[in-house]
């Protein structure tokens, strides 16, 4: 009896494990087939038991797919007190090539799945682009380029479906400097007959080294929502499915800088520069500023690349250099770049003045040779300022010279003792003349120097104003004003309270107002460039008078 109950039990514990074997399964399937080149398609591999979470291999994928981001996900039911467990792995695939292609049976647990066969479309098949619910096309300025010369890469991502969520990564390229030019733009487009979202982005891309190189096109990865439904009593909700797309790579090819290129390396399709006068140049007088203009621009430079602005004046002109303006942009797919700089110049004197040519060295791309952008040297005059008296130092009784001064000799015919008498009072009057003309020409000297120091601070404010930099010209006007009146004030408010002239009074608090008021305004400098010439004109006037009323 007790060999038979053994017996039974063996016969029992051998069909359970038979019947455990036989119910584990592994299959496998797809979402669709056939697929396209570069998009992806979901690869589920479903176990009937649960097992753990790293079963799958899914090794034998890598040669002829991209292997994305797996998700795992286990389940649990008892129907009529059975007990039923599913383990399930979703995993992203994207063939590498077009063609008939089999995805291997895989191993799960020491089960296999079974074989799948899958046809793989190239992008430019017509049944690609009626079946694709997402992709990316790629444009390039060009495929040839020198090292350092920048072109465009712009990225369209066309979809169908509703997009839950994705990120679409930057372009890669060994050995360049990438960046995105701007902001995404949106539309929409229909191609073959289906309405498609289209998100595009454009970069800059600038190859560091030379040679040949693949330009790897950016992924987009995320998920799109599923036009099936499961519907349970109050729910109704869309299930979404994970998505990734691929853009085609490029070829690239880049070229040296040529052995006989001396200067700095500016590789450009077209670079020009030119100037521009404001005013108009046929009205330079002395002591009113006057702006010269440059401008730059070339395409297939970034900002950075551009050169500096040299601009070299003649002695007798002063130059006030602005800080330069930089701008970039897309022309026909073409990146743009130009810097714009401003130049106050201010003569001291009248006079026929000779600028020099500027050029600049730089490499066309199109026809591979060297070229110069310039403008040309010219000749300009600066007309004398009416309203401002002649630079001349007049000429002052005080400073004429010894030699002028001297008593003619006289010889008078009179007993010695007299001559001597005669001859000693001559040498003290002499002496007294000398110590009283050295006196006099210290504090000249100091008014020199003053002279030109204000000179100085005037013809800087002058500009500042014409160039409408209201910062620059808070900055300049107290020590101006210093210059020209004998108060050490360090405010404007200061200034205010020692100034005597209403017009200056009323610009400056203009000028306060657009910065410091409640309502701040682009300020224009013409009202106080005028009131600061009449205030200028009147101190010389003044100046004059009490030189000439020191002539006898």
């Amino acid at each position: 009896m007790v060999k038979l109950i053994r017996t039974l039990i063996g016969l029992s514990c051998v069909l359970a494990s038979h019947m455990s074997f036989a119910f584990i399964t592994a299959s496998a399937t797809i979402d669709k087939n056939p697929v396209v080149v570069n998009e992806s398609f979901v690869l589920t591999v479903t176990v009937d038991d649960d097992v753990k979470n790293n079963a799958l291999d899914t090794s034998p994928l890598m040669q002829d797919f991209i292997v994305g981001r797996t998700s795992i996900s286990s389940q649990t039911s008892m129907i009529n007190f059975k007990t039923s467990r599913i383990t399930k792995w979703s995993t992203v695939l994207i063939a590498r090539k077009p063609g008939s292609i089999t995805i291997p049976a895989l191993t799960v647990d020491g089960q296999l799945t079974q074989a799948i066969k899958l046809v793989v479309l190239p992008a430019s098949d017509p049944q690609a682009t009626k079946q694709q619910d997402l992709f990316i096309t790629s444009n390039i300025s060009t495929k040839e380029m020198y090292v350092q010369q920048q072109f465009t890469l712009t990225v369209k991502l066309h979809f169908a479906a509703e997009l839950k969520r994705g990120s679409l990564t930057e372009p890669t390229l060994a050995e360049a400097n990438i960046t995105q030019i701007g902001k995404d733009v949106e539309g929409d487009t229909i191609i073959n007959g289906r309405r498609f979202r289209v998100i595009e982005r454009t970069y800059a891309i600038s190859p560091q080294q030379s040679g040949e190189f693949t330009l790897k096109s950016p992924i987009f990865s995320g998920e799109i929502m599923q036009a099936s439904t499961r519907r349970n009593s109050f729910l109704s909700f869309g299930e979404s499915k994970p998505v990734s797309v691929i853009g085609e790579e490029i070829s690239l090819k880049v070229l040296p800088i040529p052995e006989h290129y001396q200067g700095e390396w500016l590789p450009s399709e077209l670079l020009t520069i030119h100037q521009e006068w404001q005013p108009n140049i046929d009205s330079f007088t002395v002591g009113e500023p006057i702006t010269r203009v440059i401008t730059l621009t070339a395409a297939g430079l970034s900002e950075e690349q551009l050169p500096k602005i040299h601009m070299t004046m003649p002695k007798g002109l002063k130059v006030y250099p602005d800080q330069p303006e930089l701008h970039t942009g897309i022309n026909n797919e073409r990146l743009v770049s130009q810097k714009v700089r401003n130049f106050a110049v201010v003569a001291n004197k009248a006079g026929t003045y000779h600028l020099p040519e500027i050029a600049i060295p730089w490499w066309n791309t199109i026809t591979n040779k060297l070229q110069y952008a310039t403008i040309a040297a010219q000749t300009i005059t600066v007309l004398p300022n009416l309203e401002q008296v002649d630079d001349q130092p007049l000429t002052l009784a005080s400073e004429i010279s010894p030699a002028q001064s001297e008593p003619k000799t006289v010889i008078v015919h009179q007993a010695s003792w007299l001559q001597w008498l005669f001859l000693s009072l001559w040498l003290l009057t002499s002496f007294a003349w000398l110590i009283s003309y050295l006196k006099q020409r210290k504090p000249k000297q100091k008014v020199i120097k003053k002279s030109a120091k204000a000179n100085d601070a005037y013809l800087a404010l002058m500009a500042a104003c014409k160039q409408n930099d209201g910062e620059q010209v808070i900055n300049l006007l107290v020590p101006w004003f210093n210059t020209i009146s004998n108060n050490k004030i360090t405010t404007l408010a200061q200034v205010i309270e020692h100034c005597q002239t209403s017009t200056l009074i009323q610009a400056i608090n203009e000028l306060q107002q657009s910065f410091y008021g409640k309502d701040t305004q682009a300020w224009q400098g013409k009202a106080l460039l005028s009131a600061i010439l009449q205030v200028n004109k009147d101190n010389i006037n003044k100046s004059t008078n009490a030189d000439f009323a020191l002539n006898p």
